[in-house]
């Protein structure tokens, strides 16, 4: 489960963001609104229009009067519906470049994210802000602008029209301001908080959801499926109360809504009534102001419910926006040296709970090094730190004398790079996948190059456009053991001088790890490498051997002075020889 998510951000922040956006597509916006707002004077016309040939028919006008009217009539409501038409594709299209502008940039944020903040959020928690809440933003901006624009501006001028009608029946409307603003003022006023709280619940579920998908082998394997199956249901339980929490608001709130509509509507028919009989006012008036608040009606329904679609799209754009890099403020300058060092290294993921105690290392410029151990021993941890990727809890891991943490990752990556066991392959070409460190420039030669020292060359080869053949998902499948060496590859092209190997050739079998090894060994020669291995082929090639026992360096030597010792080291040797033999 994931141990915290990632920030919302700041209410300012989205306003920030939302203004710029404006600003960038001003002249789209206004085009938008202008259209939006003629849509909305045409619609008015028509009650006027109606309650003018309302008092033609009562003072028994000619025919020809009441043609030209009611044909006004017909003509202000195709102008609104072209009007309407045409601003809801301006708004669609402006939409479009918001919603791509948002994606772009939360792509841009989540590809600089420090990895430590993925883990620690959990790779859900940003799944869900990249695909549900973008789509919750797409939905609000696709129907809840244009729906909003034309309800408020239909509820301001349809107000004004009436003040300008007879100011003496637009009274009526007080008696839904009435109605409905306490109650309205209470939802919004709590709608936000359960909304965030919903949203966020729903967030842990995508988290829950796609870690079982993704451990499902693991949790078969150690009997976990039902306590899987438990948490993805409290998971899905917690969800469904904040959604039931926001709708109990709602019904509590809807009543009020209602008795906005019919209220005005009585309160108009009344006061007419009376304003009729005093000879104030005209029937056409009557009728052209009751035809104005049930016009009404509708917009304000529209204003009101859909402040909840944009609550919930606000509060999404908050969880997007929150995707943001923090500015890197590490300092150290560049490495003055290659060789990695190790003094007195704690670690710990939990408060008490340490994974490495007190590990003293050094491992000079240009040096092999396995790192051997049981599993839990703290071998991955200790790569992750030889990386960079994390910082000791207590202690200091140098390179160069500069400390790796303190580097920033443009410099960091330019020293050492981590290639673990878990690879992707991106939707693309195999060139396009290949030529990914530093989106260099690379000759067909030198990308066969780097296939042939990982062994890949022959399964490239045998593709139908060769490097630019479309691999990945929907497209040329790619073994798992292919995708191993397509890392190991575009290690080859990155060309580090420190590499830390985390079984990286894990989903190879033996034989072909012991080839692609060898070969590594020659393309990377001079360069620091360090393996954190199981197959202890790997610690038999090295120059030194590290075996980690209990977060510490238990041995430190050569494979043959470690045989000799007849320690720790030598009783791995002869159990995985003892398993070979079994498997055999």
């Amino acid at each position: 489960m994931i141990g915290s998510t990632l920030p919302l951000a700041s209410r300012a922040a989205t306003r920030n963001w939302l203004r710029g956006t404006l600003r960038r597509h001003r002249r789209a916006f206004l085009v938008a609104a202008g259209l939006f707002t003629v849509a909305t004077v045409a619609g008015i016309a028509g009650p006027q229009i109606l309650g003018t040939l309302v008092d033609h028919v009562t003072a028994g006008g000619g025919t020809g009067e009441i043609d030209v009217l009611a044909l006004m009539f017909v003509a202000a409501l195709v102008v609104q519906a072209a009007l309407s038409k045409a601003a809801r594709a301006r708004v669609g299209m402006l939409g479009e470049r918001i919603i791509a502008g948002a994606r772009e940039g939360l792509i841009d944020q989540a590809l600089r994210l420090p990895l430590n903040d993925i883990e620690t959020a959990g790779t859900g928690d940003l799944l869900s802000r990249a695909t549900s809440d973008v789509d919750r933003i797409d939905h609000a901006v696709r129907n809840a602008v244009p729906t909003i624009t034309t309800s408020a501006l239909t509820l301001s001028i349809t107000t004004v029209a009436m003040i300008a009608t007879s100011p003496l029946l637009a009274l009526a409307l007080l008696v839904a301001v009435a109605v409905v603003h306490l109650p309205t003022r209470w939802y919004l006023r709590r709608a936000p908080d359960v909304i965030a709280r919903m949203l966020r619940s729903w967030a842990v579920l995508h988290s829950t959801t796609h870690e079982t998908a993704e451990g499902a082998r693991t949790a078969e394997a150690f009997g976990l499926t039902g306590h899987r199956e438990r948490t993805g249901e409290d998971s899905l339980q917690t969800a469904l109360r904040g959604e039931r929490r926001l709708r109990l608001m709602q019904t509590r709130w809807t009543p009020f809504l209602e008795l906005s509509h019919t209220l005005p509507i009585a309160a108009t028919l009344a006061l007419g009534g009376w304003a009729y009989a005093q000879g104030l006012v005209e029937l056409g008036t009557i009728a052209t102001m009751v035809l104005y608040i049930q016009a009404l009606a509708t917009p304000m329904d529209e204003l009101l419910w859909w402040f909840e679609d944009m609550a919930v799209a606000g509060t999404a754009l908050r969880r997007v926006l929150g995707v943001q890099a923090p500015e890197d403020e590490r300092t150290a300058g560049a490495p003055n040296g290659r060789d990695i060092e190790l003094r007195d290294v704690h670690f710990s993921y939990a408060t008490g709970k340490e994974v490495l105690r007190g590990m003293d290392l050094r491992v000079p410029r240009g040096q092999r090094l396995a790192i051997v151990g049981p599993s839990g021993a703290g071998k991955s941890t200790l790569g992750r730190l030889l990386a960079g990727i994390s910082a000791p809890t207590r202690g200091s891991v140098t390179i160069g004398g500069s400390e790796a943490s303190a580097l920033a990752d443009d410099l960091l990556r330019g020293e050492v790079l981590l290639l673990t066991q878990e690879q992707h392959v991106f939707a693309g070409t195999l060139r396009e996948n290949l030529t990914l460190p530093g989106g260099g420039s690379w000759t067909d030669e030198r990308l066969w190059d780097a296939l042939r020292a990982v062994g890949g060359d022959r399964w490239a080869a045998a593709l139908p456009d060769g490097l630019n053949t479309t691999v990945g998902t929907g497209a040329h499948a790619v073994p798992a053991a292919v995708a191993q060496q397509l890392a190991l590859a575009r290690v080859v092209l990155a060309d580090p001088h420190t590499l830390v190997l985390d079984e990286a050739t894990s989903l190879l079998d033996t034989s072909s790890a012991r080839d692609l090894e060898r070969t590594l060994a020659r393309v990377l020669e001079g360069r620091t490498v360090i393996a954190i291995a199981h197959r202890l082929h790997t610690a038999a090639a090295a120059d030194r051997v590290a075996v980690v026992e209990d977060g510490r360096i238990s041995e430190l030597g050569s494979h043959a002075e470690l045989l000799s010792a007849d320690g720790p080291y030598a009783r791995l040797i002869r159990t995985a020889s003892a398993q070979d033999a079994a498997a055999q």
